[in-house]
């Protein structure tokens, strides 16, 4: 068996850690930990871990909310060769013992507060004292300097976020996460000097893999928060500690909509980041209008992929605000049709990826994976049209294209369309079943203020061509959501198909 060479999750922090020992890492609340200290914290936790009577290999679940101390837990189960499985800490009942069932956990590791919803006879310890301090024993426990993990081991199960079926676990290795962060810097432009805040939550791939273990690899001081609240984001901006954000357009959006938007000091963003959903275009143009010097990246992925696959960089957004962008580094990517077949430039299709960032199946599902992987390429179930200058852009979900009297619509186009209205904070274009045509285009508004369904069918028919106009308008208080953001419209479909 060949040596892992250092390509560990867990061996980004240490060689930052002997690199800038002094410099701080991580703040949380009151706490701050130097590169150094988090290094020996990680080791401790580690040991402390396999003091529990787990084995290398064993499935460790995460059930909790942000905090210096999940992180901890994260890189302590790579250093000790165990699997980390993240939690939405959202999650309840049958969903939450899907996940901790299916992933087959050993060992749960919860907040305060959260231990008392898993099932019955799961085994669990505190990922926090219930005053917020860290693991209880982790400073008087010795650090672990046992064998280390191999860059082809599972390091973590990235569930994907179930929004057509059951969730599935991404089988995550070492080599297959530092590939990804690696990626993730270059294409981001991460860099020692930023100051990041992260706020969205760290089970969710994005905000840990394409942000924080990435800027703990530079050598960044990063700031976690509990959630994005736009109080606590503004003060950090004003006060100098953050200049680089990523958030869903969900985020963007209420971030956006503050009153106080037009009025905080708000320069000293520098970097913005923005994925895990579309960006309706009306919305990123609000806030380059009133941010003119904001950097603003378009990050797009899955988790399968860990999950950064592309980016429209700052300079790349003028004439294709709604593209993508380009892949990164590390991953191949084309556009095929139904039978696997490249096809021209401009042509709708599925896009396909080949890259060492993949994961290697999902998690004891076999016919899962073999239908996802086929003839060496991992199929997305993304529908996407590739320019002839190497960029993507994301029509819809493959699932999500609606059938109206035999004509495929997109419903991205007609949600953007639908954005260019100011009665509208948030739209979902869904196929709903229809005796003539076959689904009809439906419209699934958040309104903002007083908007009728005919003024917004009007807006819409100027817009596009007839057959892509909704034949109905659905006004509701929100749309339903998953943990990264992401719209449920299989949700809406069952709602309103009934």
């Amino acid at each position: 068996m060949t040596p892992g060479h250092g390509s560990t999750v867990d061996g980004v922090l240490r060689r930052s850690a002997r690199r800038t020992p002094a410099r701080v890492a991580v703040e949380y609340g009151a706490r701050s930990w130097t590169y150094e200290e988090l290094d020996d914290a990680v080791s401790r936790a580690a040991r402390l871990l396999l003091d529990q009577g787990l084995d290398r290999g064993d499935r460790v679940a995460a059930y909790g909310h942000n905090s210096d101390a999940y992180l901890i837990a994260f890189l302590a189960c790579a250093r000790a060769g165990l699997v980390h499985v993240p939690v939405n800490q959202n999650l309840t009942g049958d969903d939450l013992a899907y996940l901790v069932g299916q992933s087959g956990s050993a060992l749960v590791l919860a907040d305060p507060g959260l231990a008392d919803r898993l099932p019955d006879g799961v085994r669990t310890l505190p990922l926090r004292d219930a005053d917020g301090s860290l693991l209880a024993g982790l400073a008087a426990t010795e650090p672990y300097d046992g064998p280390e993990p191999r860059s082809e081991d599972l390091v973590q199960l990235l569930y994907t976020s179930g929004t057509t079926a059951l969730p599935k676990g991404a089988m995550m290795t070492h080599r297959a996460l530092v590939h990804e962060y690696l990626s993730a810097i270059t294409a981001c432009d991460l860099s020692a000097g930023d100051r990041p805040v992260h706020s969205l939550p760290l089970y969710h791939s994005a905000q840990m893999h394409v942000f924080l273990l990435p800027y703990l690899a530079v050598g960044a001081t990063n700031v976690i928060l509990d959630a994005p609240d736009g109080d606590q984001l503004f003060d950090l901006i004003e006060q100098g500690r953050a200049d680089s954000l990523f958030a869903p357009p969900t985020v963007w959006i209420g971030l956006a909509d503050r009153p106080d938007f037009a009025t905080r000091d708000l320069g000293g963003l520098r970097k913005a980041y923005y994925g895990a959903s579309i960006m309706p275009v009306p919305v990123l143009e609000r806030l380059r209008e009133r941010l003119p010097k904001l950097a603003f990246y378009n990050c797009f992925g899955q988790s399968e992929i860990g999950p950064l696959a592309t980016v429209l960089a700052p300079d790349e957004h003028k004439g294709r605000m709604d593209s993508c962008g380009r892949t990164v580094l590390f991953v191949d990517a084309r556009v095929v049709d139904e039978e696997g077949k490249e096809v021209p430039d401009g042509t709708p299709g599925e896009i396909v990826y080949r890259s060492p960032q993949l994961c290697e199946g999902y998690w004891d599902k076999p016919e899962e994976t073999e239908a996802a992987f086929r003839d060496g390429w991992f199929h997305s179930g993304d529908l996407a049209v590739r320019d002839a200058h190497g960029y993507f852009t994301i029509v819809d979900r493959v699932k999500d294209v609606i059938n109206s009297g035999g004509v495929l619509v997109a419903s991205r186009q007609v949600e953007d369309a639908l954005y260019t209205h100011d009665g509208v904070a948030e739209a979902a274009v869904i196929g709903l079943p229809d005796e003539r045509w076959i689904e009809a285009v439906t419209a699934v508004v958040v309104p903002r203020g007083e908007v009728t369904e005919a003024e917004l069918l009007e807006h819409v028919r100027e817009k596009l061509a007839h057959f892509k106009a909704p034949k109905r308008v659905l006004f509701v208080d929100e749309l339903p959501r998953n943990a990264s953001g992401k719209i449920l419209k299989r949700e809406l479909r069952d709602r309103f198909s009934l």
